[in-house]
């Protein structure tokens, strides 16, 4: 099963709000015949168009390989949240880590946002500020208040506001929530234009990109020395270095990370634009998210359409009624929306991890990998790109302090993570429609 073509019409892009309102981008011609290249990226998300542009910017001679376009996968289709931290919080990871390690990986977290909006900035693709943590339960509630302490006392990150019930209501615009937090620092933005924004940054650096081009086998070098060659379906890449950054679509490229990454499957729609109406929706044109395991993350764009994400299915293949999937979530947070027009409904797949935490690796001599950003990729999918091309070219600090966080493989490998994927949705459905 190619979860690469499984769901998707081969070079198009989804149904979705933000393929209807990107920016213009011409299509990049497909492979042809042999190309050279010091090094090969497939991936032409944020994680790979990241890798191309801080390459090309060194002197690189850099290919980008994509199946589809630029940004198809989950780099265009997500929520657009720019979060702060990595995927687990600090005491997760001073606990597992150590007290050095955790602020290593803070301070790469802050670096991803500073780097998002410096390269939007770049592209002309605006970033609104802030982002709202939505909490189910008292206990959840504290929980937020003491993290916004800790960072604020240990990591000298003062930008989140606790929030009781009613201010949390007041922010939202919804009372489905037992209160949370509002972080001024994390950020959003339209994700597709982000992507295609990098793209033409990478292009005017001189990256050779390549689309509707897809990347079936791999011959690694077998010493750091010698040359790999990507095979494709219209021709091959003969390279010195080959870094992987199809996420949730690497499919068997590198078995070894496979066993580590799990693809899953979520869900998005857009309302109709809501003008003047419901004008209590997130009056401070913040996003938000709420502590679900199948997280609902919701935010308005420029014409006040409010874009949300939720549900879940426990199939690779998309449901035919997307809105329906996602519309009780929507209503759930939203009952005043019930008679407003959802008009777009798109699937995306992207890829988890055993902790939640990315996957940094090197499959092969000269190979680098990073996936499995757990829903935390607009920031960190960004700065893996930036990491690896440093690691490229022999700074691999930071690299080396994401790979050392340990990444387990799935029980039974990638041969279970299908029903795997089956029970573990099933079950955390039910955990989330049950409150727990």
């Amino acid at each position: 099963m190619n979860l690469l073509f499984l769901n998707d019409r081969r070079g198009k892009y989804p149904p979705s709000i933000y393929a209807n309102t990107r920016l213009t981008l011409d299509p990049f011609a497909r492979i042809r015949g042999e190309t050279r290249a010091d090094v090969a990226v497939v991936g032409g998300g944020y994680c790979g168009l990241s890798a191309a542009l801080h390459l090309a910017r060194r002197g690189y001679v850099v290919a980008l390989i994509e199946a589809h376009r630029v940004g198809f996968g989950a780099s265009g289709r997500n929520g657009g949240q720019i979060g702060s931290g990595q995927r687990q919080d600090v005491d997760w990871l001073e606990e597992h880590l150590g007290r050095d390690a955790a602020r290593r990986l803070w301070d790469l977290a802050e670096d991803a946002k500073t780097l998002v909006r410096s390269l939007a900035a770049e592209a002309g693709v605006p970033v609104r500020d802030g982002i709202a943590h939505a909490c189910r339960t008292e206990s959840e509630v504290a929980h937020a208040r003491h993290m916004a302490e800790r960072l604020a006392r240990d990591y000298g990150y003062d930008r989140i506001e606790p929030l009781d019930r009613d201010e949390l209501a007041a922010l939202l615009g919804s009372h489905a929530y037992a209160g949370g937090d509002v972080d001024r620092g994390a950020a959003h933005v339209h994700p597709l234009n982000l992507a295609l924004g990098m793209a033409r940054l990478a292009e005017t650096a001189g990256v050779r990109i390549h689309e509707n081009s897809h990347v079936h086998r791999i011959t690694h070098a077998d010493r750091a020395d010698g040359k790999s060659i990507l095979h494709c379906d219209t021709g091959r890449v003969i390279c010195d270095h080959v870094v992987l950054a199809g996420n949730g679509y690497q499919g068997d490229l590198a078995p070894k990370v496979a066993a580590r990454v799990m693809p899953i499957n979520n869900y998005i729609v857009a309302t109709e634009p809501l003008g003047d109406r419901f004008p209590e929706i997130l009056p401070q044109g913040t996003a938000a998210a709420d502590t679900k395991f199948v997280v609902n993350y919701w935010r308005l764009d420029d014409e006040r359409r409010l874009i949300f994400g939720g549900g879940e299915t426990v199939t690779y293949r998309f449901p035919k009624n997307i809105p329906g999937i996602v519309r009780p979530h929507l209503l759930a947070v939203y009952p005043q929306l019930a008679d407003v027009r959802l008009t777009h409904g798109w699937g995306g797949t992207l890829a988890i991890t055993m902790n939640r935490m990315p996957c940094f690796a090197r499959p092969a001599a000269n190979c680098l990998s990073a996936s499995g950003f757990s829903g935390h990729g607009v920031a960190m999918a960004t700065l893996a790109g930036r990491l690896m091309a440093d690691a490229v070219a022999g700074q691999a600090e930071g690299f080396d302090a994401m790979q050392a966080v340990p990444t387990r493989a799935f029980p039974g490998g990638r041969a279970l993570r299908t029903p795997l994927l089956v029970a573990g949705m099933a079950w955390y459905g039910l955990r989330d429609r049950l409150g727990l």
